[in-house]
């Protein structure tokens, strides 16, 4: 048993004497990974370090306070632009006037030619919802007046809201200065003007037929009727008196004494008071069916005045506009949206929660922060509240020039935009806030550091007192008033 065992060890002699170095050598590291400590660790397991001071310097350049927030780049204010076509006698077909996008459309600008027919832009805020006609009154009429008046033209006072014959009147001079005939008159109106125009002329007529007879009515005999009444009565007693004087038969006599009694009851008639009562009702009948000849004339004549048609006429507010895209297609049916216009200038647009926006102010200057590392200046134009507490404010602002490359690469961008709401008066020395600490009277301080700060405890230091500015994203403008503090200057910001 023995004897296999040693020739075992002995073949293998090699194998067990490696074997053997390797547990030494593990037994070896153990021990002195227990027993023997490096410098370093020995100091690390030693007693802690006196603790130094943290500091920072003090700094020396403008200091703000800003407004950060995320805008969208581009034209301001899109409006979708719809047509209305239900006037029209056929299909909406678009047959010119297609503005290509870039366009900018101005108070008589042609946005676009439907069924041979202009798209006229006027300002103003309210839509056109129905055509104007003469008789209609509302806050539509009272914008069209108002419009009429910044191009120049008279349709009266807005604050009339009667579309009236001097608002039509307006109707057919803007139409001339568009270059386009004013809308056509119906035939139908056409041919009631025309056969109230007759009737007022017949009813005219009869008007003065019948006053000459009322006036003969009323008038009585006149004076040379009445002296032929006399010389009638005259003539009549001469020949019966002649009669009687020659012996003409009684029954000649009797017929000249009838002639006589005759013509003496016409005469006496001249004298009565005339009744001119039925003349007078004809002539009364004929002045009311004048009248009402009259009045339909004119009704037919308002039926005829130039009218705005709702298709015709696009209102826009704040123009210029500038068009940004183009729906509508020569040739093609009207559908939908016809074209999208915004401003004419470009806008930045975000919202910040209405404590921020209450820093800001309008014609403020900002900074936007572009996609290659540059800035760009912009002006704050408008400051919006939301429309119930607790809603986001809107801010608008104008950027600077921008060039056509610019214009290209950042329109549609969301950008980072900065508004200083406070800043210093150029550049000042400031601190971190934490640097500042109360002394015994109240008045701020700082701590400066004249020694290496990594001495703890030890390292001298002095105390300033200062005079606090301007606090921004965590400094804070300081002022000397006891001792000195400059630039580069370490102060105590913790311990």
């Amino acid at each position: 048993m023995v004897a296999p065992v040693r020739a075992i060890i002995r073949r293998n002699r090699p194998l067990w004497i490696v074997s053997a170095v390797a547990v030494a050598s593990l037994v070896t590291g153990l021990v002195v990974g227990r027993f023997v400590v490096s410098p370093t660790d020995a100091a690390a397991l030693g007693s802690p370090p006196a603790p130094g001071y943290v500091t920072a310097p003090v700094e020396y350049g403008p200091l703000s306070n800003e407004v950060t927030m995320r805008a969208d780049f581009g034209y301001a204010d899109p409006v979708d632009v719809k047509i209305d076509t239900t006037d029209l006698p056929g299909q909406p077909i678009v047959t010119g006037r297609v503005p290509e996008v870039g366009t900018q459309l101005n108070p008589l600008s042609v946005a676009l030619e439907v069924a041979g027919r202009p798209v006229i832009v006027l300002p103003g805020d309210l839509p056109a919802y129905r055509s104007l006609r003469f008789g209609v009154s509302g806050p539509d009429v009272s914008q069209f007046k108002s419009a009429m008046r910044s191009i120049g033209l008279d349709a009266g006072d807005p604050e009339n809201a009667v579309f009236d014959e001097q608002a039509a009147s307006a109707v057919k001079a803007l139409y001339a200065q568009a270059g386009y005939p004013a809308p056509a008159v119906s035939e139908d109106a056409e041919a009631a003007v025309r056969s109230s125009r007759s009737a007022v002329a017949s009813a005219e007529r009869a008007v003065a037929t019948a006053s000459s007879a009322y006036d003969k009515a009323r008038a009585g005999a006149t004076a040379a009727e009445k002296q032929e009444a006399d010389n009638a009565v005259a003539s009549a007693q001469r020949a019966l008196d002649a009669a009687v004087a020659s012996g003409e038969t009684e029954a000649r006599v009797a017929d000249l004494r009838d002639a006589l009694a005759l013509a003496k009851t016409k005469r006496a008639q001249l004298d009565v008071a005339p009744d001119a009562s039925s003349a007078q009702t004809d002539l009364r009948s004929a002045q009311e069916q004048l009248d009402q000849a009259r009045e339909d004339l004119a009704r037919a004549q308002e039926r005829a005045l130039p009218y705005l048609p709702a298709g015709e006429v696009l209102y826009l507010s704040a123009l210029p506009r500038r068009v940004d895209s183009v729906e509508a297609q020569r040739g093609a049916e009207l559908k939908g949206t016809a074209m999208t216009v915004s401003g004419a200038a470009l806008s930045l647009s975000g919202s910040v929660p209405e404590s921020d926006a209450r820093l800001v102010k309008k014609d403020g200057k900002a900074v936007v922060d572009l996609p290659d590392g540059s800035t760009l200046d912009a002006t704050v134009t408008s400051v919006t509240p939301g429309q119930k507490a607790g809603d986001r404010w809107t801010v608008t602002l104008a950027p600077a020039a921008v060039t056509d490359q610019q214009l290209t690469e950042l329109r549609g961008q969301n950008l980072r935009v900065r508004i200083p709401v406070a800043a210093t008066d150029g550049d000042v020395l400031h601190v971190p806030l934490a640097a500042l600490t109360a002394g015994p009277g109240g008045e701020d301080r700082v701590e400066v550091v004249t020694g290496d700060p990594r001495d703890g405890q030890s390292a001298s230091t002095r105390r300033v007192a200062v005079e606090t500015g301007l606090s921004a994203s965590g400094a804070v403008e300081v002022r000397p008033v006891d001792g000195e503090l400059s630039k580069g200057d370490l102060v105590v910001v913790g311990r």
